[in-house]
């Protein structure tokens, strides 16, 4: 990268860091869990007492019941978690272009990003998911796809 990259990738960060993007995200995160942990229990309590009749404590029913509510607004809490992460991924790239006072250069580094393959980037950042994702992993991914995010400077 030209050290004109460089610094609108270190802008995006410190975009993130003054719009406080982690803690957001965590409390985010924890108050979806609250509603999945909730809501789970309630179709498990509605399983057990009125789908399967128990009126002696709790019973299987309630406990799988649960357990597969979980997993089900689990899946659904991430697509929205991501959603949020997405949002803020736009707003750190627009930061990074008000703190350089031009757009040009986070664009040209989200071009360089976006025109290496997979292979091409490091283990760890890999991982992060920079890129976005397509089609149903597009719903999971915490970054939006580069040619969006691209496009959104451009319409600054």
């Amino acid at each position: 990268m030209t050290r004109e990259e460089v610094a609108a990738v270190l802008g995006h960060e410190v975009a993130h860091v003054a719009n406080g993007d982690m803690i957001t995200l965590t409390l985010i995160q924890g108050v979806v869990n609250t509603f999945v942990v909730f809501f789970a229990r309630l179709v498990g309590y509605f399983v057990d007492r009125v789908i399967l009749k128990n009126d002696r404590g709790v019973g299987i029913g309630y406990f799988a019941a649960v357990i597969v509510s979980e997993i089900i607004f689990g899946i659904l809490a991430s697509i929205i978690v991501a959603w949020f992460s997405r949002q803020r991924e736009f707003r750190a790239d627009e930061g990074s272009a008000r703190l350089l006072q031009s757009r040009e250069p986070m664009i040209k580094a989200l071009a360089r990003l976006g025109g290496l393959t997979p292979g091409d980037l490091p283990k760890s950042f890999e991982a992060s998911g920079i890129n976005g994702g397509h089609g149903i992993a597009a719903l999971f991914s915490t970054h939006p796809p580069i040619e969006q995010r691209i496009a959104a400077l451009k319409n600054l």
